[in-house]
Protein backbone atom coordinates (compact mmCIF):
# COMPACT_ATOMS: atom_id res chain seq x y z
CA UNK A 1 0.00 0.00 0.00
CA UNK A 2 1.08 3.40 -0.47
CA UNK A 3 0.47 5.78 2.02
CA UNK A 4 -1.06 9.50 1.00
CA UNK A 5 -3.43 12.22 1.48
CA UNK A 6 -5.61 14.02 0.04
CA UNK A 7 -4.71 17.66 -1.03
CA UNK A 8 -7.64 19.39 0.07
CA UNK A 9 -6.13 19.77 3.54
CA UNK A 10 -4.04 22.49 1.51
CA UNK A 11 -6.04 24.78 -0.49
CA UNK A 12 -3.70 28.01 0.29
CA UNK A 13 -0.53 25.81 -1.46
CA UNK A 14 0.47 25.35 -5.37
CA UNK A 15 0.49 21.94 -6.90
CA UNK A 16 4.17 22.55 -6.47
CA UNK A 17 4.34 23.46 -2.99
CA UNK A 18 1.86 19.66 -2.00
CA UNK A 19 4.30 17.60 -4.13
CA UNK A 20 7.69 18.90 -2.19
CA UNK A 21 5.34 18.72 1.60
CA UNK A 22 4.80 15.52 -0.18
CA UNK A 23 8.38 14.53 -0.61
CA UNK A 24 9.45 16.09 2.34
CA UNK A 25 7.62 14.21 4.33
CA UNK A 26 7.78 10.24 3.37
CA UNK A 27 4.59 10.19 2.00
CA UNK A 28 4.14 8.21 -1.17
CA UNK A 29 1.25 9.48 -3.05
CA UNK A 30 -1.06 12.73 -3.50
CA UNK A 31 -4.97 12.78 -4.07
CA UNK A 32 -5.41 16.03 -6.21
CA UNK A 33 -8.50 17.87 -5.83
CA UNK A 34 -9.53 18.96 -8.97
CA UNK A 35 -12.67 21.12 -9.19
CA UNK A 36 -13.67 23.83 -11.52
CA UNK A 37 -11.92 27.10 -10.66
CA UNK A 38 -14.05 29.16 -8.36
CA UNK A 39 -15.51 29.73 -4.83
CA UNK A 40 -16.20 26.66 -2.68
CA UNK A 41 -19.45 25.94 -1.84
CA UNK A 42 -18.69 24.11 1.74
CA UNK A 43 -15.65 22.89 3.82
CA UNK A 44 -12.49 21.20 1.89
CA UNK A 45 -14.57 21.73 -1.10
CA UNK A 46 -13.75 23.97 -4.50
CA UNK A 47 -9.93 23.35 -3.91
CA UNK A 48 -7.79 23.07 -7.39
CA UNK A 49 -4.84 21.97 -7.67
CA UNK A 50 -4.92 20.81 -11.32
CA UNK A 51 -7.24 22.28 -13.50
CA UNK A 52 -8.17 19.87 -15.95
CA UNK A 53 -10.43 22.23 -17.83
CA UNK A 54 -6.57 24.28 -19.47
CA UNK A 55 -4.82 21.11 -19.74
CA UNK A 56 -2.46 20.63 -22.48
CA UNK A 57 0.65 18.71 -23.40
CA UNK A 58 3.16 21.24 -21.73
CA UNK A 59 1.26 21.62 -18.72
CA UNK A 60 0.76 17.83 -18.36
CA UNK A 61 4.20 17.27 -18.70
CA UNK A 62 5.21 19.72 -16.73
CA UNK A 63 2.99 17.89 -14.01
CA UNK A 64 4.70 14.38 -15.18
CA UNK A 65 7.95 15.87 -14.56
CA UNK A 66 7.07 17.70 -11.19
CA UNK A 67 6.06 14.54 -9.73
CA UNK A 68 8.80 12.25 -10.87
CA UNK A 69 11.65 14.58 -9.98
CA UNK A 70 9.87 13.78 -6.37
CA UNK A 71 9.25 10.50 -6.51
CA UNK A 72 5.74 11.12 -5.10
CA UNK A 73 2.86 9.45 -7.31
CA UNK A 74 -0.57 10.75 -7.93
CA UNK A 75 -3.07 8.35 -6.37
CA UNK A 76 -6.25 9.45 -8.11
CA UNK A 77 -7.66 13.10 -9.12
CA UNK A 78 -10.65 13.95 -6.67
CA UNK A 79 -14.15 16.02 -7.13
CA UNK A 80 -16.68 15.01 -5.24
CA UNK A 81 -20.08 17.32 -6.45
CA UNK A 82 -22.79 16.24 -6.28
CA UNK A 83 -24.53 15.11 -10.45
CA UNK A 84 -27.84 14.10 -9.53
CA UNK A 85 -28.69 17.56 -7.63
CA UNK A 86 -32.48 18.36 -7.96
CA UNK A 87 -31.19 21.60 -9.47
CA UNK A 88 -30.26 21.19 -13.32
CA UNK A 89 -27.48 23.39 -13.50
CA UNK A 90 -25.62 22.08 -10.41
CA UNK A 91 -26.14 18.24 -11.82
CA UNK A 92 -24.85 19.49 -15.21
CA UNK A 93 -22.04 21.52 -14.14
CA UNK A 94 -20.79 18.61 -11.73
CA UNK A 95 -21.92 15.96 -14.95
CA UNK A 96 -20.06 17.49 -17.49
CA UNK A 97 -16.87 18.34 -14.61
CA UNK A 98 -16.74 14.90 -14.23
CA UNK A 99 -16.07 13.72 -17.52
CA UNK A 100 -13.38 16.38 -18.30
CA UNK A 101 -11.73 15.07 -14.89
CA UNK A 102 -11.88 11.53 -16.43
CA UNK A 103 -10.08 12.82 -19.85
CA UNK A 104 -7.60 15.08 -17.28
CA UNK A 105 -6.88 11.84 -15.68
CA UNK A 106 -6.08 9.67 -18.65
CA UNK A 107 -4.42 12.07 -20.65
CA UNK A 108 -1.51 12.73 -17.54
CA UNK A 109 -1.24 8.54 -17.23
CA UNK A 110 -3.35 8.72 -13.95
CA UNK A 111 -5.56 5.78 -13.73
CA UNK A 112 -8.24 6.51 -11.34
CA UNK A 113 -10.73 9.37 -10.38
CA UNK A 114 -12.76 9.90 -7.14
CA UNK A 115 -16.08 11.11 -6.44
CA UNK A 116 -19.13 11.19 -5.43
CA UNK A 117 -22.68 9.29 -6.92
CA UNK A 118 -24.96 12.23 -5.67
CA UNK A 119 -28.92 12.01 -4.57
CA UNK A 120 -31.56 14.22 -4.60
CA UNK A 121 -31.71 14.73 -0.81
CA UNK A 122 -35.47 14.93 -0.58
CA UNK A 123 -36.05 11.89 -3.12
CA UNK A 124 -35.81 8.14 -1.55
CA UNK A 125 -33.07 5.38 -2.88
CA UNK A 126 -35.78 4.04 -5.09
CA UNK A 127 -36.99 7.43 -5.80
CA UNK A 128 -33.36 8.28 -7.00
CA UNK A 129 -32.57 5.21 -9.06
CA UNK A 130 -33.54 6.04 -12.31
CA UNK A 131 -31.93 8.99 -12.33
CA UNK A 132 -29.07 7.28 -10.82
CA UNK A 133 -28.72 5.11 -13.76
CA UNK A 134 -29.59 7.52 -16.36
CA UNK A 135 -26.62 9.85 -14.91
CA UNK A 136 -24.26 6.85 -14.54
CA UNK A 137 -24.10 4.65 -16.94
CA UNK A 138 -22.61 6.71 -19.49
CA UNK A 139 -20.19 8.28 -17.03
CA UNK A 140 -19.07 4.93 -16.53
CA UNK A 141 -18.75 3.90 -20.48
CA UNK A 142 -16.62 7.19 -20.97
CA UNK A 143 -14.32 5.73 -17.82
CA UNK A 144 -14.20 3.08 -19.50
CA UNK A 145 -13.31 4.23 -22.96
CA UNK A 146 -10.42 6.18 -21.23
CA UNK A 147 -9.15 3.20 -18.89
CA UNK A 148 -10.14 4.62 -16.11
CA UNK A 149 -11.77 3.20 -12.52
CA UNK A 150 -14.08 5.65 -10.76
CA UNK A 151 -14.36 5.43 -6.78
CA UNK A 152 -17.15 6.27 -5.21
CA UNK A 153 -16.75 7.32 -1.90
CA UNK A 154 -19.11 6.03 0.79
CA UNK A 155 -19.68 9.63 2.28
CA UNK A 156 -23.76 9.66 3.29
CA UNK A 157 -23.49 14.03 2.62
CA UNK A 158 -25.51 14.32 5.71
CA UNK A 159 -24.75 17.00 7.86
CA UNK A 160 -27.06 20.77 7.14
CA UNK A 161 -30.15 21.29 6.64
CA UNK A 162 -29.75 21.32 2.50
CA UNK A 163 -28.44 17.81 2.80
CA UNK A 164 -31.54 16.63 5.04
CA UNK A 165 -33.14 14.31 5.28
CA UNK A 166 -31.67 11.73 2.47
CA UNK A 167 -28.04 13.00 2.24
CA UNK A 168 -26.54 14.13 -0.95
CA UNK A 169 -25.01 11.02 -2.24
CA UNK A 170 -26.41 7.34 -2.77
CA UNK A 171 -23.61 5.59 -2.56
CA UNK A 172 -23.55 5.44 1.51
CA UNK A 173 -24.33 1.36 2.89
CA UNK A 174 -23.14 -2.50 1.27
CA UNK A 175 -27.09 -2.65 0.46
CA UNK A 176 -26.79 0.00 -2.02
CA UNK A 177 -23.35 -0.76 -3.17
CA UNK A 178 -24.85 -4.35 -3.85
CA UNK A 179 -27.44 -3.24 -6.33
CA UNK A 180 -25.35 -0.32 -7.23
CA UNK A 181 -22.88 -2.86 -8.60
CA UNK A 182 -25.30 -5.22 -10.07
CA UNK A 183 -26.92 -2.44 -11.97
CA UNK A 184 -23.66 -1.43 -13.70
CA UNK A 185 -21.62 -3.97 -13.28
CA UNK A 186 -18.28 -2.49 -14.97
CA UNK A 187 -15.08 -3.63 -13.21
CA UNK A 188 -13.60 0.83 -13.82
CA UNK A 189 -17.02 1.55 -11.19
CA UNK A 190 -15.74 1.46 -7.50
CA UNK A 191 -15.27 2.54 -3.83
CA UNK A 192 -13.07 4.88 -2.64
CA UNK A 193 -13.68 3.26 0.55
CA UNK A 194 -13.80 5.53 3.95
CA UNK A 195 -14.21 3.71 6.85
CA UNK A 196 -15.45 6.31 9.11
CA UNK A 197 -18.43 6.73 7.42
CA UNK A 198 -19.31 3.59 8.18
CA UNK A 199 -18.67 4.32 11.91
CA UNK A 200 -21.19 6.85 12.24
CA UNK A 201 -23.86 4.60 10.85
CA UNK A 202 -22.96 1.90 13.24
CA UNK A 203 -22.19 -0.32 10.34
CA UNK A 204 -19.45 -2.92 10.38
CA UNK A 205 -16.63 -1.71 8.39
CA UNK A 206 -14.67 -4.38 8.33
CA UNK A 207 -16.65 -7.13 6.95
CA UNK A 208 -17.60 -5.30 3.22
CA UNK A 209 -13.80 -5.36 2.26
CA UNK A 210 -14.25 -8.84 2.33
CA UNK A 211 -17.18 -8.89 -0.22
CA UNK A 212 -16.50 -5.72 -2.22
CA UNK A 213 -12.74 -6.29 -2.18
CA UNK A 214 -12.65 -6.61 -6.44
CA UNK A 215 -14.14 -2.94 -6.27
CA UNK A 216 -11.59 -1.23 -4.24
CA UNK A 217 -10.31 1.08 -5.95
CA UNK A 218 -9.28 3.66 -3.67
CA UNK A 219 -8.76 4.12 0.29
CA UNK A 220 -9.48 7.11 2.35
CA UNK A 221 -8.17 6.79 5.61
CA UNK A 222 -10.13 9.42 8.16
CA UNK A 223 -11.43 8.47 11.81
CA UNK A 224 -14.63 9.35 13.32
CA UNK A 225 -15.42 9.43 17.23
CA UNK A 226 -18.92 9.10 18.45
CA UNK A 227 -19.89 11.06 21.50
CA UNK A 228 -22.15 8.42 23.62
CA UNK A 229 -23.82 11.32 25.36
CA UNK A 230 -25.07 13.18 22.07
CA UNK A 231 -26.20 9.98 20.72
CA UNK A 232 -28.07 9.75 23.78
CA UNK A 233 -29.50 12.65 23.68
CA UNK A 234 -30.21 13.05 19.85
CA UNK A 235 -30.58 9.91 18.22
CA UNK A 236 -29.54 8.12 15.55
CA UNK A 237 -32.19 10.27 13.22
CA UNK A 238 -31.01 13.16 14.50
CA UNK A 239 -28.23 15.36 12.50
CA UNK A 240 -24.94 13.44 12.88
CA UNK A 241 -22.91 16.10 13.94
CA UNK A 242 -24.41 16.54 16.49
CA UNK A 243 -22.95 13.42 17.93
CA UNK A 244 -19.97 12.20 15.92
CA UNK A 245 -16.83 14.25 14.76
CA UNK A 246 -14.34 13.75 11.93
CA UNK A 247 -10.65 12.81 13.46
CA UNK A 248 -7.48 12.24 12.43
CA UNK A 249 -6.24 8.21 12.18
CA UNK A 250 -6.22 6.60 15.52
CA UNK A 251 -7.92 9.41 17.59
CA UNK A 252 -11.40 8.02 16.52
CA UNK A 253 -13.21 4.75 16.75
CA UNK A 254 -11.61 2.46 14.10
CA UNK A 255 -9.43 -0.14 14.88
CA UNK A 256 -6.64 0.81 11.91
CA UNK A 257 -4.56 -2.59 12.85
CA UNK A 258 -8.04 -4.44 12.25
CA UNK A 259 -8.75 -2.15 8.97
CA UNK A 260 -5.52 -2.80 7.57
CA UNK A 261 -5.22 -6.29 8.34
CA UNK A 262 -8.38 -6.80 6.41
CA UNK A 263 -7.18 -5.01 3.52
CA UNK A 264 -3.92 -7.20 3.59
CA UNK A 265 -6.29 -10.09 3.77
CA UNK A 266 -8.32 -8.88 0.67
CA UNK A 267 -4.90 -8.46 -1.29
CA UNK A 268 -5.40 -4.31 -1.49
CA UNK A 269 -2.04 -3.07 -2.53
CA UNK A 270 -3.36 0.41 -3.47
CA UNK A 271 -3.29 4.19 -2.13
CA UNK A 272 -4.46 5.01 1.49
CA UNK A 273 -4.84 8.21 1.25
CA UNK A 274 -4.86 10.77 4.76
CA UNK A 275 -7.95 12.73 5.01
CA UNK A 276 -8.09 15.22 7.35
CA UNK A 277 -11.77 16.98 8.72
CA UNK A 278 -10.76 17.48 11.95
CA UNK A 279 -11.55 20.97 13.60
CA UNK A 280 -8.98 20.73 15.85
CA UNK A 281 -6.14 21.04 13.23
CA UNK A 282 -7.53 23.63 11.15
CA UNK A 283 -6.74 26.96 12.57
CA UNK A 284 -3.56 27.74 10.54
CA UNK A 285 -1.74 25.79 7.85
CA UNK A 286 1.19 24.73 10.03
CA UNK A 287 -1.24 23.00 11.93
CA UNK A 288 -3.12 21.41 8.85
CA UNK A 289 0.43 20.16 8.05
CA UNK A 290 1.22 18.88 11.31
CA UNK A 291 -2.51 16.85 10.99
CA UNK A 292 -0.99 14.85 7.98
CA UNK A 293 2.79 14.15 9.92
CA UNK A 294 0.57 12.60 13.13
CA UNK A 295 -1.17 10.59 10.57
CA UNK A 296 1.41 9.40 9.08
CA UNK A 297 3.21 8.99 11.84
CA UNK A 298 0.46 6.49 13.31
CA UNK A 299 -0.61 4.54 10.01
CA UNK A 300 2.95 3.92 9.75
CA UNK A 301 2.86 0.76 12.35
CA UNK A 302 0.70 -0.86 10.04
CA UNK A 303 1.79 0.16 6.55
CA UNK A 304 5.71 0.07 5.17
CA UNK A 305 5.44 2.58 2.68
Amino acid sequence: MQLGFVSAILPDHSLEDVVRFAAASGFRSVEIMCWPPGRADRRYAGVTHIDVTSLNPGAIERIQTLFKQHNVQISGLGYYPNPLSAEPHEAQTAIAHIHQVIDGAADMGVNVVNTFVGRNPKLTVEENWPNFLEVWRPIVRHAEQRGIFIGIENCPMLFSEDEWPGGKNLATTPAIWRKMFADIPSPHFGLNYDPSHLVWQQIDYIAPLYEFRDRLVHVHAKDARIDPRGLQDHGVLGYPKHWHTPKLPGQGDVRWGAFIGALNDVGYSGPVAIEVEDRAFEGSTERRKESLLISRRYLKQFIVS
